[in-house]
């Protein structure tokens, strides 16, 4: 049974590309892929444009969604294998993962990290038990470790507004007042190294000591503290925070002089910024850069559609649904 849950379930990085955009051209050209199947969305954390892109791409394809958020409307999960309930819990998730596979015919899961145990997070539980009990093809909606529709996203973003073959991208790190899970970034990273092996992009991280993400998810970028260094001569600036892998969800630094704003721009090429949203204004990211021209925040979040559409008609048509 095929999944998405990161860049290593695409075979063919250009292709899947390519075939976004020619969907985003003719959104409703495979409208009768669906054949009103079922696509259940299953939240355990909050969302805004992960959840209206990803129905509104199954309804693109003619299919019916359904979304139940779990943290607040449903039976509060056990996740923990061979234990007597007997305490808050209400629901395990063999029996609900099973269920909701009754129901629907491709499942899509967001579960955020705890970021307090860095070896549970990272063992990506709660995704691996959803696939192993549902018994039928899973969408990652984000994880604990990774957020690849984004990052899909992400990459037809860039190709779209590219003026060259081969693109500097970097991917700066942003202040923030909360510890943030890295997936968003361990994702990205993931997706442009991949991207750089096909010469499509030339990729750059530049973040305060301390915040280095895991090396399976960056292993072949050039990694820089000296975030001047980084924008020179970039053509798209990719501005996120993460908390430190290294000390554990911790905040290392207040991140004073990090935030990108216009002053900083001057360094690039005239550089298009991205961000994921939501974004704190001000402190993430310069007001000037979010209201100016080279902001390309909601064509990224517009994106999110035809990202989610490519990937369920890939899953319809590799598990012949």
């Amino acid at each position: 049974m095929k999944h998405f849950t990161s860049v290593n379930d695409v075979n063919d990085l250009n292709k899947w590309v390519s075939e976004a955009l020619k969907i985003k051209s003719d959104p409703l050209g495979f409208v009768d892929i669906g054949g009103q199947k079922t696509m259940g969305l299953v939240f355990l954390n909050p969302s805004l444009r992960t959840r209206m892109s990803t129905q509104k791409a199954a309804m693109n394809l003619g299919m019916n969604t359904m979304v139940i958020n779990m943290d607040k409307e449903g039976w509060r999960l056990e996740m923990n294998d061979d234990v007597i309930m007997d305490g808050y819990t209400v629901e395990h998730i063999k029996e609900a993962a099973a269920v909701l596979g009754q129901y629907c015919d491709i499942l899509g899961l967001r579960c955020f990290p705890n970021l307090k145990d860095k070896q549970e997070d990272y063992s990506e539980d709660i995704l691996n038990k959803f696939i192993k009990y549902c018994g039928v093809p899973v969408v990652s909606l984000e994880s604990a470790t990774r957020h690849p529709l984004q990052s899909f996203a992400d990459l037809i973003t860039i190709k779209e507004h590219a003026t060259k073959s081969k693109p500097k991208v970097v991917l700066t790190w942003a202040p923030h007042v909360k510890p943030l899970p890295q997936a968003v970034s361990n994702s990205f990273s993931e997706w442009m190294v991949k991207a750089q092996e096909l010469n499509m992009v030339d990729f750059v991280i530049t973040h305060p000591e301390g915040y280095e993400l895991a090396e399976e998810f960056t292993k072949g970028a050039k990694i820089t503290h000296n975030q001047n260094e980084a924008l020179k001569d970039a053509d798209f600036v990719y501005v996120k925070n993460w908390s430190s892998y290294s000390n554990y969800g911790e905040i290392l630094t207040d991140g004073k002089g990090w935030m990108m704003d216009n002053e900083k721009l001057k360094l690039t090429d005239n550089a298009k910024v991205m961000h994921c949203l939501p974004v704190r204004r001000g402190l993430e990211l310069g007001n000037d850069i979010l209201d100016g021209k080279n902001s390309l925040v909601i064509h990224e979040a517009a994106n999110r559609v035809y990202a989610a559409q490519t990937v369920l008609k890939k899953l319809i048509e590799g598990n012949k649904l």
